[in-house]
């Protein structure tokens, strides 16, 4: 600041300029325009003004401020209108001191221009100076922070920033214009703030961005936590409901509708009130649920039905675990439709017996009508079932039936609590149902005296026949039974009002059933044709792994093989002399492993219509080639596969040395053994497989129907031709041979084999395969007995080697070669170990053959009938079993090989005990069809 004081007149007042103080004398005519002017105007207005001005500090520096001028009056009264201006004191204003310390350290670049509504006159040339000029009003500082700059005496703000200005009036001393001399101009100082690129830059930060993407990631973190919980809970209750309507369907499918819902509001009472154990902590049934009375009611009207499947304990037998349940889902999931469509409750099935009943748990006054019509539904569909199925589940389905009783009466029925419990019912009604069921026939529906009663209210009458003789009922006495034969019919039913119902039912029931058969083609397709296409089915999954092992494609890398096709059994040797003790099995490394076997890189291969169409072609010529016989015929070939087929399927690996790994790092060879999940390498190979199921079908093609030695013995040209050994047999490759090798048959053989060397194993397989089911001749038994002895002698019971010589290929190829042989073997007489029934059923068709011959002298002289009994018991003592025993020792076939052994065991015992009878049953059987065919020729 500088401070100076002016005289008035001619007295002079010191001038003090900056720091230190300087005092000097002026003359106020001599100073500058500009204070001379702010005199005048402060004397004329008697008040402070102020303005632009050069100060000067020294006599060569000045800097630009301000002046303020403020009078001092002769009294302390400045309102007086008689004071008097005694003197002028002057002000200097540096604005570079003004501005420091506006900012902070780090904020630079504030523009801030003053101006004055008043030019401003500098220096001693100021008189000549225009006061008008307003171009010099203007002057513009740069704050940096705590310290200021001068930029210059004009205004230097950035345009760019004229939105961002602050404008302040900094001095406005509220003059009247009139006051003023003529030619002044009103003080009026404005203050204009700007920002510059600098102090921009100075607030550029990254902090907001950084501050707003925290914020937003915080709000996505916390919404995505919120969505994840939402989905958690919501998956949760999701699967507490799946698992609830999972519940609820089960409950429903074991408990009726009404008793269901009794039971959810027990269970909720018991709940509301905290008297509910339902189990305890072994698992029962608590003892306040126990306490509580149990859901129980008497039904005084209700029919019962048992349908029990005929012929399913001996089926059953002879199929793998997986087909017998098939089976029963299939059929049982059929009857269940129908109970549904008829309005039947289904009780359970006790084992292959399905019990429904009708008029409970709503009661209704025509259950004995719905029970008949649901059991004629069930006898149909039975039929239809089992024919289609007898194309994916092979031989005799089709013989299954259904065996029906029905009886009616009150019962009691609840819930019976405790492990498993389920709705039940009890009483005299279940028990003469059932009996009803034991003593019916196959296909036949027969109903008790009272349900027979009830019938006929119903004005049903033409629906039963009483039966020709009355039944003995264990604890009932003897008991007049009907069966129910014409319900097939829509009867007009009592009341009225139900004909119209049961009518549509009939007809609607009628109508899907033809289209169901229809569709399966169950009408138009006999049982060989059924046959036909079941082996088709099994011999075509073969050849999709054969494919599949090659890596896909049928005709992948095939070599022209015509040459050796036409010599292959052309070399001037009979069949039987091409036989050979030891195949060469074809062993793979672990990929090919594992494509057939599932792993990462399986294969699914196709083998295309053609070839499809061509093996159809090829099984249905073979089954037309097989001749009419009781016992050697297409059915019994069917049969004999089905039980390779299960054998093949038991088979499982025990012996980890089984030469599997040969030729393979150690390391994977346990991943060798495991993948191909057999033993000796049989079912490693899927055309080793094949070349076996193929054998079984066609060993017996074109069978005589007589033995070899009767062959030998009439001196055949077949009889020459094969050296008068295993006639039949060799006769039967060769033929099967010749068709498989004509022209129309190419694509399936480029699908079983494309080079020479599986051309070979595959006819060195079916060549062995079938010779093995000659087992008459002596000289063969006896060579095989001692192949077995050599391969198996210096094994354990477990098939476990015990001379260590586990790597030895070609006694593994032994072992397998021997074991294929008896597979068959143990496949061809499959009957006498399965059950009781199937053997019943093939052995008295064997009868019927030999016997045939006998009559038709093409047999010995000796008559079957005189030893058949003893014969079948020396041939259950010599080989059945011997034969089963094998297969258990050789430890490959699992189960199957105990299964096979127990049967042997069951049959023979149960041969000593009926045979004889059944051998006279047998005589009498063939005397009545002989009789039969006598007459239907006459």
């Amino acid at each position: 600041m500088a401070t100076s004081q002016h005289q008035l007149g001619d007295r002079a007042y010191p001038l003090r300029l900056g720091n230190p103080v300087m005092t000097t004398n002026v003359d106020i005519l001599s100073s500058s325009k500009q204070t001379e002017e702010l005199f005048r105007i402060t004397e004329r207005i008697r008040g402070p003004t102020i303005g632009f001005s050069q100060i000067r500090i020294d006599a060569e520096t000045s800097i630009l401020g301000s002046q303020i001028v403020q009078p001092i009056y002769d009294g302390a009264d400045t309102e007086a209108e008689d004071r008097k201006i005694v003197a002028i004191t002057g002000i200097g204003l540096h604005w570079l001191d003004y501005f420091k310390d506006v900012l902070t350290d780090g904020q630079n670049g504030l523009i801030v221009v003053l101006e004055s509504a008043c030019p401003r006159l500098l220096g001693r040339n100021a008189l000549r100076q225009n006061l008008t000029d307003s171009k010099r009003n203007i002057i513009t500082y740069q704050v940096d922070g705590p310290n200021a700059v001068f930029l210059g005496e004009a205004d230097w703000h950035d345009p760019e920033y004229d939105d961002l200005v602050v404008i302040e009036t900094f001095v406005d001393l509220d003059i009247d214009q009139s006051q003023l001399p003529e030619g002044s101009c009103i003080p009026v100082l404005t203050l204009h703030v700007y920002p510059s690129a600098e102090f921009e830059d100075s607030f550029q930060t990254t902090n907001a961005t950084i501050y707003t993407v925290v914020v937003i990631a915080i709000f996505a973190f916390t919404t995505l936590v919120f969505l994840l919980y939402d989905y958690s809970v919501g998956k949760r209750q999701r699967t507490v409901m799946d698992r609830i309507l999972k519940q609820d369907r089960i409950v429903s499918d074991v408990f009726p509708t009404a008793i269901r819902d009794r039971l959810y509001e027990n269970q909720a009472k018991n709940m509301l009130t905290g008297d509910v154990d339902l189990l305890d902590d072994e698992g029962f049934i608590g003892s306040k649920s126990m306490a509580s009375a149990p859901l129980a009611d008497l039904f005084p009207s209700v029919t019962v039905v048992f349908a029990d499947l005929v012929g399913f304990t001996a089926w059953s037998s002879a199929r793998e675990p997986h087909q017998v349940f098939i089976l029963l889902e299939t059929i049982y999931g059929a009857f269940d439709k129908l109970a549904y469509r008829h309005g039947i409750f289904k009780v359970e099935t006790v084992g292959d017996c399905y019990v429904a009943a009708a008029g409970l748990p709503e009661p209704t006054d025509d259950h004995a009508v719905v029970a008949c019509r649901f059991a004629r539904d069930c006898v149909k569909k039975m039929k239809d079932v089992t024919l289609k199925l007898e194309v994916s589940l092979g031989p005799d389905t089709s013989d299954l039936d259904l065996r029906t009783g029905i009886h009616s009466g009150q019962v009691t029925a609840g819930v019976l609590r405790g492990q498993r419990s389920r709705f039940q019912l009890f009483g005299d009604t279940m028990n003469t149902a059932a009996r009803m069921e034991s003593s019916g026939e196959r296909s036949r529906i027969q109903v008790s005296q009272v349900t027979a009663d009830l019938l006929k209210e119903a004005g049903l009458s033409r629906w039963i026949a009483p039966r020709s003789t009355k039944m003995f009922v264990k604890g009932k006495g003897e008991m007049q039974t009907y069966w129910v034969d014409k319900c097939s019919r829509p009867i007009k039913p009592k009341p009225a009002d139900l004909e119209s119902g049961m009518e549509t039912l009939d007809e609607e029931a009628e109508s899907e059933e033809s289209s169901e058969r229809a569709e399966a083609g169950i009408e138009e397709m006999d049982k060989t044709k059924r046959l036909v296409e079941w082996n088709v089915e099994v011999l075509t999954s073969l050849l999709e792994q054969i494919v599949g092992s090659r890596g896909g494609g049928v005709a992948n890398q095939i070599q022209t093989l015509s040459d050796a096709e036409q010599s292959v059994g052309k070399d001037g040797r009979t069949v039987l002399e091409e036989f050979t003790p030891i195949i060469q099995l074809k062993r793979f490394d672990v990929e090919v492993l594992k494509r057939r076997r599932g792993g990462p890189t399986s294969i699914i291969a196709g083998i295309g219509d053609d070839v499809k169409s061509q093996l159809r072609n090829y099984i249905s010529s073979i089954s037309e080639m097989y001749p009419d016989n009781a016992f050697h015929n297409f059915e019994h070939a069917s049969h004999v596969t089905a039980s390779v087929k299960k054998l093949l399927a038991r088979i499982v690996n025990v012996d980890e040395g089984n030469g599997l790994g040969a030729g393979q790092n150690p390391s994977i060879t346990a991943d060798l053994v495991d993948l191909a999940g057999h033993s000796y390498g049989i079912t490693s190979d899927p055309l080793t497989q094949f070349a076996v199921v193929f054998s079984a079908i066609i060993h017996d093609v074109d069978h005589p129907g007589v033995p070899n030695t009767q062959l030998v013995k009439e001196n055949t040209r077949c009889a020459q031709i094969y050296k008068n050994k295993s006639v039949a047999e060799q006769k039967s490759v060769d033929i099967a041979w010749d068709m498989l090798m004509s022209e129309e048959y190419a694509s399936l053989r480029s699908c079983i084999y494309q080079t020479e060397q599986d051309l070979q194993r595959f006819r060195q397989l079916v060549v062995n395969t079938v010779m093995a089911t000659d087992i008459v001749d002596r000289e063969l038994q006896a060579l095989r007995k001692a192949r077995w002895e050599t391969a198996f002698s210096n094994a354990n019971s477990a098939g476990e080697s015990l001379d260590n010589n586990d790597s030895d290929v070609e006694s593994e190829d032994r072992k397998a070669t021997i074991v294929i042989e008896h597979l068959i073997q143990a496949s061809d007489v499959s009957h006498t170990m399965q059950h009781w029934y199937i053997y019943k059923k093939w052995n008295e068709r064997f009868f019927m053959e030999c016997y045939g011959a006998y009559m038709n002298g093409r047999a010995s002289d000796s008559d079957p009938s005189k030893n058949w009994y003893k014969s079948e018991i020396g041939f259950f003592d010599f080989y059945v079993i011997p034969l089963a025993r094998k297969l258990q020792s050789c430890g490959v076939f699992g189960v199957s090989s105990h299964e096979y052994l127990n049967y042997a065991v069951a049959n023979r015992e149960e041969w000593v005990r009926e045979g004889e009878a059944l051998v006279q049953q047998y005589l009498s059987t063939f005397n009545d069809e002989d009789e039969n065919k006598e007459q239907t020729s006459v």
